[in-house]
């Protein structure tokens, strides 16, 4: 029993390193072609990923939001994220980028928001729809108010929460873009070592459990 299930969990480590490593290619493909406007409506996100797009609008700050727990440079603050209301009068999220949060954690940083009419520049990421919360799904649903922390992008929760179509693609504000904070967003390989590294210990523990049992097994018995 427990040598399938160490190769399967060597296996799915090693899944887990080919899946960012296919990120990681499509989004160096699109890391230094030209910006095309995001439209009013994305059916099918996936095909957005990691595309430079350009967005024209109007930032909401009464809605923005801090995502908690955001680490930089080993310290520890939020990144920002500010909806921008388009043309269409729908809202996108555009990450602008890590602030750090002060030794009191109850104190918020101070983040301004750019004002007028905006354009944009930046890269599609798609928010995870599965993540760890120590809120359970009966504490959100009780949260009627407007909090300016988050523990987690909940989009859905994002969506409900205001009276506008809230588009399921984030921007990732550009570098060099004005208006924003500190941008240095994260590769989908950077841990792809740490994944490989994973699958060669799993494969290793399967390994020695067939060397164990063989031994066991066919060790002489001795009177």
């Amino acid at each position: 029993m427990a040598i399938p299930l160490f190769i399967k969990l060597g296996l799915w480590q090693y899944q887990k390193a080919e899946m960012k490593q296919s990120l990681q290619i499509q989004q160096d493909q699109y890391a230094h072609t030209a910006a095309v406007t995001l439209p009013s409506q994305v059916d099918d996100p996936a095909s957005w990923r990691y595309r430079r797009v350009r967005l024209t609008g109007i930032y909401d700050a009464a809605h923005q939001i801090l995502i908690d727990n955001q680490v930089h440079e080993d310290r520890v603050g939020f990144h920002v994220l500010t909806p921008m209301v388009t043309e269409a009068k729908t809202l996108v999220l555009v990450n602008r980028g890590w602030v750090a949060g002060a030794t009191d954690h109850k104190v918020l940083p101070q983040v301004e928001v750019p004002a007028g009419q905006q354009t944009v520049f930046g890269q599609v990421w798609l928010p995870a729809s599965k993540f760890y919360s120590l809120e359970s799904p009966a504490q959100l649903a009780k949260t009627s108010s407007w909090t300016p922390v988050w523990q987690n992008l909940d989009m859905k929760r994002y969506a409900s929460l205001m009276d506008k179509p809230v588009m399921p693609v984030v921007i990732r504000l550009d570098p060099e873009a004005p208006g924003g904070y500190v941008r240095d967003w994260p590769k989908p390989a950077e841990r792809i070592a740490t994944h490989i590294g994973y699958a060669y210990q799993w494969f290793g523990f399967a390994v020695a459990t067939l060397c164990i049992y063989l031994y066991v097994s066919f060790r002489r018995k001795t009177a």
